[in-house]
């Protein structure tokens, strides 16, 4: 585990897929073409916590969903590529953006389209429930299933390594 810190330390942008990610993979459509998806309010916290410490979130996801700018809008998170089938091109992209070293990203998957980024990236995760090749190439493995902690799991995992836990937690202590 010290390994997977020693990389955390280091992170300056998370990137994450939605579907199985910061949901559990599941899309349900109505007869109006209404789409539902279904957050973790945990995995929020933990993404509006990195912000507030000067860590930028981005998503980068296959799909398009309304759905998916509602949440980002909630959360602050300001770079959101959807309907993005070359997840390379919007990671390159950011990357130049923000003068980011491949080292200073953590991205998380859970399926075959994310090993491009996962082989790229410093810190590369892979929730519990992901496909098995998408897991050979990760770094880390959430214990917790995709839309059920798992980003947050790695938000709280990023702000330790990088020594402002405790600070966060005395914050709420005070409250």
């Amino acid at each position: 585990m010290e390994k997977i810190y020693k990389k955390a330390e280091k992170i300056r942008f998370l990137i994450l897929d939605v579907d199985g990610v910061l949901t559990n993979g599941g899309i349900i459509l109505d007869n109006e073409g209404n789409e539902f998806k279904s957050f973790h309010v945990r995995d929020g916290h933990g993404i509006k916590m990195l912000i507030r410490h000067g860590i930028n979130v981005a998503i980068i996801t296959g799909r398009h969903s309304r759905v998916v700018e509602r949440r980002s809008h909630e959360l602050g998170i300001k770079e959101v590529y959807q309907k993005c089938y070359d997840k390379r091109a919007a990671y390159n992209e950011l990357k130049k953006k923000y003068s980011l070293k491949d080292e200073e990203i953590a991205y998380i998957g859970d399926d075959i389209v994310d090993i491009p980024i996962l082989v790229r990236t410093g810190l590369a995760v892979a929730v519990s429930d992901a496909a098995e090749d998408a897991k050979r190439f990760a770094h880390y493995v959430t214990k917790n299933r995709g839309g059920h902690g798992a980003v947050r799991e790695v938000t709280d995992l990023i702000l330790k390594a990088k020594g402002v836990w405790k600070e966060i937690i005395d914050g709420y202590s005070k409250i």
